[in-house]
């Protein structure tokens, strides 16, 4: 089956978030949502969320599934918030409480935050299955950019996150905790062996040099031909030195360190204090 596909592009955290809906009936799954968040005042506001949500009412769709392809480094979460407003199941790898063992350490949450993924709806595994309607979702575990992440396969089209992206950008970095550059190489090969013609969606795009418009959706058979960090056949070890080499170059993410306490408690904040207020930490020399 072809899924229908609408693409909502955040330019604030350069992510792509999607609603994705049964071609001949109103089930639908959103995948990878942004809640907006600014760094400087602590801030957050729902306009991201809120285009989604006037997309899925406008179209009079229900909304099934509330997906994650991983704990994201680089924005925050807004599946509670639609939850809220629209029902549904969250839903993530179960590798998330590797995620949430080694940043629940980071951020000394201490034992009150539990480890076991039970923020979330519902913990995937390699090989599971779940239904939009009458459309079938297959689970593929794609790890490398992080320990719990996964492609979605739906219909003809794999959601895969941060693992790959356009053809003229290349593959995700693997340098944070948990993260490899070999197993992501052994991941892509997973994806990559799906039909040429399935349709990728990417989860980020920043304009390749060259490019003029922001783009996310490839197939395949183009990431085989033109991938400029695994295409053409790339040999693991090339690709290993090429990444591991390109990550040590790269700094950390503007909102590492709040998407990641919110994330890996599937969107939702911190725990208030007595007076009803939420603080995320800021961990000194950790990352």
């Amino acid at each position: 089956m072809t899924p229908d596909v609408k693409a909502f592009f955040d330019d604030a955290t350069n992510t792509v978030s999607y609603v994705v809906r049964e071609p001949q009936g109103r089930a639908c799954a959103i995948i990878d949502s942004v809640l907006d968040f600014d760094h400087a005042s602590g801030r957050t506001d729902t306009a991201s969320a809120d285009a989604i949500i006037a997309h899925v009412r406008a179209e009079k769709l229900k909304v099934e599934w509330i997906l994650e392809t991983h704990v994201h480094a680089d924005h925050l979460s807004a599946a509670p918030y639609l939850q809220q407003q629209l029902g549904g199941k969250i839903g993530i790898g179960d590798q998330i409480t590797v995620v949430q063992d080694t940043f629940g350490k980071v951020f000394n949450e201490g034992t009150e935050f539990q480890r076991d993924g039970s923020q979330f709806d519902a913990l995937f595994t390699e090989g599971d299955s779940f239904h939009i309607g009458q459309l079938r979702g297959d689970v593929l575990h794609t790890p490398g950019h992080t320990p719990a992440c996964l492609t979605y396969v739906i219909g003809d089209a794999a959601f895969v996150g941060d693992t790959l992206f356009m053809p003229d950008y290349g593959t995700a970095r693997c340098d944070f905790p948990g993260g490899s550059s070999r197993t992501l190489f052994q991941s892509i090969q997973k994806i990559l062996s799906l039909p040429d013609q399935t349709r990728i969606f990417v989860g980020h795009d920043y304009k390749a040099p060259g490019r003029d418009d922001y783009a996310w959706e490839t197939t395949v058979g183009e990431q085989k031909a033109l991938n400029v960090h695994v295409g053409k056949g790339r040999s693991i070890e090339e690709f290993a030195k090429m990444r591991d080499d390109r990550d040590a170059t790269l700094g950390m993410p503007r909102l590492i360190l709040p998407s990641l306490q919110v994330n890996m408690r599937a969107g939702r904040m911190p725990p208030p204090d007595e007076k009803g207020d939420v603080f995320l930490k800021l961990p000194v020399n950790k990352l």
